[in-house]
């Protein structure tokens, strides 16, 4: 039998990975696909839009959520028996999609495709990754060499350069494909300062595609045939070296509470908490008092994005879940007051 394809799509987080799947899926073309959904945090933001689409590509059976943490550390654990119980269907998918956390490294899950039970059944098709233009053109993966500098007199044993610069990098290192994504949101020479830091990153013969909004054929996502398990060790992360990869560098936490009353002063609430404590995401869902419909909040750095995306269901419950993530050392307190003092907010 034929092995199934594979696509690993990866990205920081906000970079638009859910985005360019759910495109992905309105645009399936007929195909069975199957997605793979895997979060940094304790609410599944993603997963729940995913299945919102309701497509016959992708009927919500086939759409699994690991929000353990971050695939790449849960491997064993999480990502092998989920992949092999889709491979056992009796009707498998034709091509599974794994969207990974936007903190997650690539390559160890890449390698856990020479696993023999899912090297003789499956294999990744390429790793996608996808990269948002105006966080790179605003500096937000450089390395602040004078913060650095006094971290390392803090604790001298503080051995890597940026975990964002880090993580960055080893995504694009690992990719086969490079989505440089929100283009509309820089002008043409960031855009082109943006193109020469990607091909700086990248191995010898990856292309890189524009797009804004994910809107990607496709054919030009599917089919790439890159084998990548064949040639992992030739994709060179900065974690090469460690026999366990964890994330102490980031934390997260949720802030819970029940309907609110003022969306704007909530989105005010989270803009100045972003600003204020360098926090890297900020997503969820709001129940606002006297609506049918939830909202959807999306914090990437300064851009915050809100709408109502579906009616809230019978038997659901009317409640605000906002996700927050940010380097080690948030205050969580001051964040979860600054955001609470709009919602009369309880934390989790």
């Amino acid at each position: 039998m034929a092995k199934v394809p594979t696509t690993v799509i990866t990205g920081f987080l906000g970079a638009g990975k859910s985005t360019l799947i759910r495109h992905l899926l309105q645009n399936a073309k007929g195909r069975r696909l199957a997605l793979i959904i895997n979060e940094f945090g304790d609410v599944g933001v993603d997963g729940e839009l995913m299945k919102g689409c309701n497509d016959a590509a992708c009927p919500e059976d086939d759409i699994v959520e690991l929000a353990n943490g971050c695939i790449c550390c849960t491997v064993a654990d999480d990502f092998l028996p989920t992949m092999q119980k889709l491979l056992d269907r009796a009707d498998p998918p034709e091509h599974i999609i794994i969207e990974t956390s936007g903190l997650a490294l690539p390559k160890p899950l890449v390698k856990a495709f020479q696993w023999p039970d899912i090297r003789a059944r499956a294999t990744v098709d390429g790793v996608i990754a996808l990269i948002d233009a105006d966080a790179v053109a605003a500096g937000r993966f450089a390395t602040d060499e004078v913060a650095l500098a006094a971290a390392r007199a803090a604790d001298p044993n503080l051995d890597h350069d940026s975990p964002l610069e880090e993580l960055y990098e080893d995504q694009l290192a690992c990719a086969d494909l490079v989505i440089l994504n929100k283009t509309d949101l820089v002008d043409a020479d960031a855009l082109a300062t943006v193109q020469q830091s990607i091909d700086g990153e990248t191995r010898a013969g990856v292309r890189v595609i524009r797009a804004s909004h994910g809107a990607v054929d496709i054919g030009v996502l599917l089919g790439l045939g890159a084998g990548a398990e064949d040639d992992v060790d030739a994709r060179v992360s900065h974690h090469d070296s460690e026999e366990d990869h964890d994330h102490d560098d980031f934390d997260s936490f949720v802030v819970q509470a029940g309907e609110i009353g003022d969306t704007a002063a909530l989105i005010a609430a989270i803009g100045g908490a972003i600003e204020a404590h360098d926090i890297l995401r900020v997503k969820g869902f709001v129940a606002v008092a006297g609506k049918p419909a939830r909202l959807l909040v999306q914090g990437v750095g300064p851009r915050i994005q809100h709408h109502f995306d579906r009616a809230w269901k019978p038997d659901e419950a009317r409640r605000t879940q906002l996700v927050v993530i940010g380097q080690k050392g948030l205050d969580r307190a001051a964040i979860e007051t600054a955001i609470g003092a709009a919602t009369g907010a309880e934390t989790g």
